[in-house]
């Protein structure tokens, strides 16, 4: 007889039965499983397993693992890229509020002048309480150089998306300070607006570097900017010869 029809002795058929029976009872039983039953349904809660990660983020703060190190990128600037320099300025960068930004300063100076040398258009942005005399003198705007104002997102309520679409810009190098603020969501709007994000990470800066690591993060994974990052640092970036 072939081994798919083979006939099973009825005892045996009895006893894995049993067994079965047996086991289903045995799960219900079990304190991973509550029944509550009314008049028209039934509604079973699984209890949580300790790596269930089913809990409040809290519960878990200590727990959480750091993402693996990003890759970090040659990039060579097209010529259709706008270099976007993010509140730098007296009162978001400075020595008692965020000494980081200092050191990223020089930095940000070299991409500006290396834009300006090749024809890459170049954007400044303040804050709401800032001016373009409070612009820090190393990245201080050229007369004909654009300046935009705003909260955290740098195209809100400002000309700087027409600005940019008259360019026809395509390709955006977020610098600036704060990385969880203006960056982050100036990234986000950029990335929203189908731009690709050329993000050089020596070139953002925050009050500690979580916020900084969370940033890249974000970016990288965000709906909005995720397969539109690209992560390298200034000394990577090669601009095309004007």
């Amino acid at each position: 007889m072939p081994p798919m029809l083979r006939r099973t002795h009825p005892l045996l058929c009895r006893r894995s039965l049993l067994a079965a029976f047996l086991l289903g009872l045995a799960l219900l039983a079990s304190p991973a499983a509550v029944h509550a039953q009314d008049a028209n349904q039934t509604v079973v809660q699984t209890e949580a397993l300790p790596d269930a990660k089913s809990g409040s983020i809290d519960e878990y703060w200590d727990m959480i693992e750091t993402p693996p190190a990003p890759t970090i990128e040659d990039v060579t600037v097209e010529p259709d890229t706008a270099l976007l320099i993010l509140d730098i300025e007296e009162r978001t960068c400075n020595a008692e509020r965020r000494p980081r930004c200092l050191d990223t300063v020089p930095r940000i100076a070299k991409l500006m002048d290396k834009a300006r040398e090749t024809g890459i258009t170049v954007v400044y942005s303040i804050t709401t309480k800032g001016s373009i005399r409070t612009i820090l003198d190393p990245v201080k705007p050229h007369p004909g150089e654009i300046v935009v104002g705003s909260s955290v997102d740098k195209f809100w309520n400002t000309s700087l998306e027409s600005y940019l679409n008259r360019r026809r810009i395509k390709n955006v190098i977020i610098t600036g300070t704060a990385a969880h603020g203006a960056v982050l969501h100036t990234a986000t709007a950029a990335g929203f607006r189908g731009m690709h994000i050329i993000l050089p990470v020596d070139c953002i800066s925050a009050e500690d570097l979580y916020a900084e690591q969370a940033t890249v993060e974000l970016l990288l994974t965000g709906p909005a900017t995720r397969g539109k990052t690209t992560l390298t640092r200034s000394d990577r970036m090669t601009f095309p010869a004007k």
